[in-house]
């Protein structure tokens, strides 16, 4: 990224245009409804997540370079707007109240196909998979996941075995002061 030591950073918000995991960048178009803002791949892991959903609500740190505005920091990520409707029929019983007082619990991603709308993901030091879905990906902000990218998530017992009712990046299951709580997964 070419920038210019006088062009200073600024704060913008907006919401994802597209995001392309396979291309590694996307665009942000912004309140201020300027031009589209280059969001890299890197910029995103940095704030600790591989993708993100279209339409998702982004804030972040973007500077003006010779090629146009980029984000060179990310400070916060809402997904898409979906309401408290459950994002798959298997979690239509669950209280959304209720998943959202679940533990979260460190995972990382065992195998996740696009295409197919589902993967894997083991909670660390458990056996037990854990049902990935897209469309909960996707309610949660993410448009992708890839092979061994750590997680956190919320699980609930369904229909088939243990799923994932919420997806966060992986940081969100470290307490304050940076270690990372394993969770009893069997009392969620």
């Amino acid at each position: 990224m070419t920038t210019s030591d006088d062009s200073p950073k600024f704060r913008a918000e907006g919401f994802v245009k597209w995001f392309d995991p396979g291309k590694g960048f996307g665009f942000v178009v912004h309140d201020d409804e300027g031009p589209d803002i280059l969001l890299h791949v890197n910029v995103l892991r940095n704030f600790g997540q591989n993708t993100v959903a279209d339409q998702s609500w982004i804030a972040l740190e973007a500077v003006r370079t010779q090629r146009g505005l980029q984000a060179v920091e990310v400070l916060e990520i809402r997904p898409p707007s979906a309401g408290m409707t459950a994002a798959i029929a298997d979690l239509q019983q669950s209280d959304p109240s209720e998943i959202a007082r679940l533990p979260l619990s460190p995972a990382r991603v065992k195998w996740f196909d696009k295409a197919k709308g589902f993967g894997f993901a083991n909670v660390f030091g458990r056996p037990d998979d854990i049902f990935l879905h897209i469309e909960v990906l996707r309610h949660c902000g993410f448009a992708d996941l890839a092979v061994g990218e750590a997680i956190a998530v919320q699980i609930v017992e369904g229909a088939r075995g243990l799923m994932a009712a919420q997806i966060y990046p992986w940081d969100r299951a470290c307490d304050f002061d940076g270690t990372i709580e394993i969770e009893d997964v069997q009392s969620a």
